[in-house]
C-alpha cells in the first residue's frame, strides 16, 4: 500500500517562510517523479513543482525562484521550501507520486498517489 502523508502547513503573513514534507511508504519504483500540487479556494488543482529519481526539477512559473522542491531518499520524505510566501499562495497542498513514467509534466492526471493535504494560509 503506498501512502503519502504531508505536514508541515501553518499560517504565515507575506513574506515568510513554511517547509513542507511528504513522507512516502510501501512506493517500490526505482523510476519515478514525485510532484506538490496545490487547490485554493474556488480554483482547480494545479501542480507547483516536481522532481524525478535523478533530482531533475521543475518548478511552475508562479512559484519559480520562491519555491524549492527537493527530496531526502535515505528518509523516503519529499519537501517543498516555500519563501516569500504571497496571499494568492494559501491552498491545500498535496503530495503526489506517479506511475513511473518520466513525462516532466504538472498534470494532475499523470500521478497515481496522493496524501491527504495540508493547508497553507498566507495573510497579507
Amino acid at each position: 500500500l503506498v501512502q503519502l502523508v504531508e505536514s508541515g502547513g501553518g499560517s504565515v503573513q507575506a513574506g515568510g517562510s513554511l517547509r513542507l514534507s511528504c513522507v512516502v511508504s510501501g512506493y517500490t519504483n526505482s523510476r519515478y517523479e514525485m510532484a506538490w500540487f496545490r487547490q485554493g479556494p474556488g480554483k482547480e488543482r494545479e501542480g507547483v513543482a516536481l522532481i524525478n529519481m535523478s533530482d531533475h526539477k521543475k518548478h511552475a512559473d508562479s512559484v519559480r525562484g520562491r519555491f524549492t522542491i527537493s527530496q531526502d531518499t535515505a528518509k523516503n520524505t519529499l519537501y517543498l521550501q516555500m519563501n516569500n510566501l504571497k496571499p494568492e499562495d494559501t491552498a491545500m497542498y498535496y503530495c503526489a507520486a506517479n506511475d513511473g513514467e518520466l513525462r516532466a509534466r504538472l498534470e494532475v492526471s499523470l500521478f497515481t498517489y496522493w496524501g491527504q493535504g495540508t493547508q497553507v494560509t498566507v495573510s497579507s
